[in-house]
């Protein structure tokens, strides 16, 4: 008998074959040498079974029948790739031994325990638990493998986390849809999300700008010329700043006070997930998702970076040998120059900020590998190089500066000046070559104090506190106070993270990382899902909130069920399931509690009044607009919902459909639908919409739009003939397009 490994994806499977079992045979679904057969999932090859296996009468939406609360949840196969899943079975009859090797984290998990559930598999289980695919890193974790015991809470927690989804989502959306006559998606993560934006948009709508005014003086001493801010509460009256800054021009001033302290800036965190798609999106405007797919093709494909789905800005004592080596291999690339002035000694087991193995749990800080990168895409090599660059910096000293705090004094007026002095610029010269990024405090700074603005000089600085200074001039400047910017994907991650809380400490943020709304590797999807039900919509880099989405928040609430919007509650959920993963909480307390959350919201959702068909339709105001009560044209977006529920029902959904006029392309290829593929405005989407099908596939993909027949091929076939189109980054290729995803419709590109 052999062992069987399964990895969660074929490139990891062909990548463990070939570090411990390189004569391996390959036969297309499986290899197979001496000691190990190595085989793989394709994502998730099993899902929990939709409502209507429990009973038929789920097949239709019918608020009556709700709460829907399986006994036990049934798993159902994805038939698309059924085929492998028996193929898995067929191998574990040769098998006396089970090494899980799907990816190291919760949902890799959970792909695992639902195969070996659904298959009913008795055999032991060894896990193997690495963080990056280099031969070397998986033949040492197959000489550490864990026993499959030691991570059965991770497997609570996943199959809590997977569970708890469904009955929020299928009783949450089921209710506020057959009430409302909308397709209404609710969510336990989704929703409290959307508040978040609903919220910072309510607060710009109602924010009215006021009109205020700052008087800055220009002094001279000696040879030395500076300019300082007016100390004093806020000036809203112009002819009173006028006369205050007539009162000090030209007129002689002391120095009131002057400090001098040396500081120095440390150089920033290593990455964790989400601090990288946050830099990303706010340096390139890669979205959450566009970030995680590149940081997954570094992961996998290119085996360039360590493993990308984690929420630590840490490593271990052991990694700190990685990273020495890490940082000979990078020597005659493009960082050669970097790395010849690194100074090996600042990286040790003893530096807290760079090793700190009590914030490290499930995976390290992404790093990159000793594998020298070659074939990146443009997109790739941006996000190769960031990562490289935050490493590198951990190698150089502090930046260091002198902070010059001026008070001057002109006729018992008194004017402040903050001068940071460049003495050594440290990491910071890895940073040299780009434009100069605004300093980032670890405190942040109060946007309100505008007149505590620091000005940071390369040349020395001084001032002599006995000698006279002349205020030569003192102008007046008009501003208006600013409502709170527009979520960015980048500010939003953020705030996702803190569940959130506006925290600008970096060490709450940290201890609040359990607690924030989703995972490191969920939270791009959770903003997708957002795009695609419509609730929200990107404006250049800024989110704007849909009527629909507005709507949906507002219906939410007002049946009173403001818990299900609230970031905070829903951040303690994620924190609960974090300590199920430890032990330390019980998953069976947690799913009671569930689902008594999910019949609360449909006991409430049941007695409210519905809202009108218009409440859904209207304008998505630019965010580009100025603040309330300043003039200036705005462009608008219609966003009305479509499809919306007839007020009768017909007898069928593919009635509907037919008699609404779209136009049939074929049957519905997501498991157990029976739905049909009908077109509409924008993609290709299912008849079965109000019963919850999620599947669509858009017009426009790939850099081309797509004709029925080949939207017709894939959903036949699973593929279209070889085409034209355009990667991600804009460069022309030749493929095929596959149906990746038979849930959701999405594609992916074969050569």
């Amino acid at each position: 008998m052999k062992t069987l490994i399964i990895a969660e994806k074929p490139d990891m499977g062909r990548n463990i074959a070939a570090a411990i079992e390189p004569k391996a045979k390959n036969y297309r679904s499986y290899l197979e040498g001496e000691q190990y057969i190595i085989t793989w999932a394709i994502g998730h090859l099993i899902g929990l079974a939709e409502p209507d296996a429990y009973d038929v009468k789920y097949k239709k939406w019918n608020i009556n029948d709700l709460p829907i609360i399986p006994d036990q949840f049934k798993l159902v196969p994805n038939a698309r790739t059924i085929d492998q899943l028996k193929v898995i079975g067929d191998l574990a009859k040769r098998s006396d031994l089970l090494v899980n090797s799907c990816d190291a984290g919760r949902e890799g998990q959970h792909i695992f325990s639902l195969i070996q559930r659904h298959l009913k598999l008795e055999h032991p289980v060894k896990r193997l638990w690495i963080s990056d695919l280099t031969p070397e890193t998986i033949r040492k974790g197959f000489q550490e493998l864990k026993d499959g015991s030691e991570y059965e809470n991770l497997t609570k927690a996943a199959k809590a986390r997977s569970e708890a989804d469904w009955l929020i989502g299928m009783n949450g959306s089921r209710a506020f849809t057959t009430k409302h006559n909308v397709l209404l998606s609710v969510g336990r993560v989704q929703t409290p999300v959307l508040a978040l934006i609903y919220d910072r948009q309510k607060t710009i709508e109602a924010f009215s700008s006021l009109k205020f005014f700052e008087v800055e003086g220009h002094f001279t001493q000696n040879e030395m010329t500076y300019k300082g801010m007016w100390q004093g509460d806020r000036l809203t009256d112009g002819e009173k700043a006028e006369a205050l800054a007539a009162k000090v021009k030209g007129k002689p001033g002391r120095i009131e006070s002057y400090e001098v302290k040396e500081t120095k800036e440390y150089p920033n965190k290593l990455y964790d997930l989400t601090l990288l798609q946050r830099e990303a999106n706010g340096k390139y405007a890669f979205s959450a998702k566009k970030t995680l797919d590149i940081a997954q093709a570094l992961y996998e494909k290119h085996k360039v970076i360590s493993y990308p789905r984690t929420n630590s800005n840490y490593v271990t004592e052991q990694n700190i040998p990685e990273m020495h080596k890490t940082l000979s291999a990078l020597q005659g690339t493009a960082y050669d120059e970097w790395v010849k002035g690194a100074n090996r000694n600042l990286v040790h087991k003893g530096n807290k900020f760079i090793c700190n193995p009590s914030k490290v749990e499930d995976h390290h800080a992404i790093l990159p590998t000793y594998r020298k990168a070659s074939g990146l895409s443009v997109d790739e090599g941006k996000l190769y190089d960031l990562i490289v660059r935050r490493f590198l910096s951990q190698f150089y000293p502090a930046a260091e500066y002198k902070v010059h705090t001026v008070m001057t004094e002109v006729e018992d007026e008194k004017f402040k000046t903050t001068v940071k002095e460049l003495l050594s610029l440290g990491w910071k010269v890895i940073y040299a070559d780009q434009k100069k990024d605004k300093a980032k405090s670890s405190k942040g700074k109060n946007k309100d104090d505008e007149e505590d603005e620091e000005i940071e000089v390369n040349e020395p600085f001084a001032i002599a506190p006995a000698d006279e200074v002349i205020c030569s001039d003192a102008v007046v400047k008009e501003k208006d106070t600013q409502p709170p910017k527009h979520y960015t994907e980048g500010t939003l991650l953020r705030a996702m993270e803190s569940a959130g809380k506006q925290i600008e400490d970096e060490e709450l943020r940290d201890a609040m990382k359990d607690s924030g709304l989703g995972t490191p590797a969920t939270r791009a999807a959770t903003i997708e899902r957002l795009k695609n039900v419509g609730y929200i919509e990107m404006q250049g880099k800024k989110i704007a909130i849909t009527q629909k989405g507005r709507t949906a928040i507002e219906l939410i609430r007002g049946a009173g069920i403001e818990l299900l919007t609230s970031p905070e509650m829903t951040g303690q959920w994620e924190r609960r399931l974090n300590e199920i993963s430890r032990g330390t909480a019980s998953d069976g307390q947690f799913m009671e509690n569930v689902k008594r959350f999910a019949c609360m919201i449909v006991d409430k959702v049941r007695v409210q009044s519905r809202a009108s068909k218009t409440s859904f339709e209207g304008e998505t105001p630019s965010v580009n607009t100025g603040a309330k009560g300043r003039g200036g044209a705005s462009t608008t977006r219609k966003t009305t919902e479509k499809p919306t529920a007839p007020r009768k029902r017909k007898a069928s959904s593919e009635a509907e459909a037919v008699n609404s006029g779209p136009k049939i392309i074929g049957n519905c290829p997501r498991p157990g639908c029976g739905g049909m593929i009908f077109m509409g405005k924008k993609g290709y989407g299912c008849s079965h919409y109000k019963e919850g099908c999620k599947f669509v596939i858009w017009k426009e993909n790939h850099g081309r739009t797509l004709t029925d027949a080949q939207v017709k091929a894939l959903i036949e076939k699973g593929r279209t003939g070889k085409l034209k189109l355009t990667s991600e980054d804009g460069t022309p290729l030749e493929g095929k397009l596959v149906l990746q995803n038979m849930d959701t419709g999405q594609l992916a590109v074969e050569s």
